[in-house]
């Protein structure tokens, strides 16, 4: 019996009933005049049929209720305009951030949600901000990391690899950011869907097995059976995915950043060769973009043109 192929369902990897689903989902986005042509790739449009198991109904619903959010959180503007000047005041009481990659060349983000400081954050922050940034940081791993990730490693890659550092979390500081960790929770499972490649939970308390019964109800299963949870002793298993020299040293790699690993944006699109390609990637958009509003006019354009019949009628009315 062959193996099951791992890439499947990703573009090139498509059996002849996934190119089917995918060809009749591209035409109905088209025709509903949601399609965009800067965003949607086949690679975007198959995470959405992957998330709903190549059904056509539920992907193109959980597409458009994505579109439809996009528009109403204007993405877009904010992915263009958003700045985020307390960003180092912000490190200090709730780190969140992404360093360089693992091994299968996904990028790695961490979260210390062991140094939550909830009342300091919010003295130099709001959670409104904090959600603009999440999803900031979103658009900016779609379009610009996750593109030079794939240009380093010289294939497609989609996914991240999250590290969350519960090192001296309390059940009660968690239930005080609880809203924050659901509302950020749906946003990637529901605007964002399969982009998460493993995702470790480190020094994870005792009391932490009644947290997970209750974060367990707000993720998908298929989620769920990608997160490990490890103890205090994670850094052997972690060093199997990740690098040491790419692993920063508080969670027992070799990495210290000047400045801090947190604060140094370090990775592959931090580099010359990165920036060059993300302003490629960026002059793509834009021709596409350009392309599909003319194609649009010229649409709209010969739709308001009279038909043959209805030019001769004045003809034939004088005759």
């Amino acid at each position: 019996m062959a193996e099951k192929d791992p890439l499947s369902g990703r573009p090139g990897h498509l059996d002849p009933g996934q190119q089917h689903v995918l060809k009749k989902f591209k035409t109905a986005i088209e025709e509903q005049g949601l399609y965009n042509p800067e965003r949607h790739d086949e690679a975007c449009m198959c995470r959405f049929l992957r998330a709903r198991k190549w059904d056509l109904e539920a992907s193109l619903a959980m597409f458009e209720e994505a579109e439809k959010w996009r528009k109403e959180f204007k993405v877009d503007e904010l992915y263009d305009t958003f700045e985020y000047p307390e960003k180092q005041e912000v490190d200090k009481y709730y780190p969140q951030y992404y360093h360089k990659t693992d091994k299968d060349g996904r990028p790695v983000y961490v979260e210390q949600l062991g140094k939550l400081d909830l009342k300091a954050l919010y003295q130099v922050t709001t959670p409104e901000r904090q959600i603009q940034k999440l999803v900031v940081e979103y658009e900016k791993f779609q379009r610009e990391r996750l593109p030079v990730c794939s240009a380093d490693r010289g294939e497609l890659i989609e996914t991240s690899c999250t590290i969350m550092d519960l090192k001296n979390v309390g059940i009660s500081a968690f239930w005080k950011v609880s809203t924050y960790v659901q509302q950020a929770s749906n946003i990637g499972q529901h605007y964002y869907p399969e982009t998460m490649g493993k995702f470790y939970i480190v020094n994870a308390p005792y009391i932490f097995t009644t947290v997970w019964s209750v974060v367990k109800g707000w993720l998908d299963p298929v989620t769920v059976e990608k997160i490990k949870i490890l103890g205090s002793g994670f850094e052997k298993e972690l060093m199997e995915q990740i690098p040491p020299e790419n692993l920063p040293s508080s969670l027992g790699g070799k990495c210290n950043c000047p400045g801090g690993c947190s604060l140094s944006n370090a990775g592959p699109w931090n580099t010359e060769k990165g920036k060059e390609i993300i302003e490629q990637v960026r002059r793509e958009e834009a021709s596409k973009k350009a392309t599909h509003e003319r194609q649009k006019s010229e649409k709209a354009g010969a739709a308001a043109l009279p038909s043959n019949a209805d030019a001769a009628s004045p003809t034939a009315a004088a005759a």
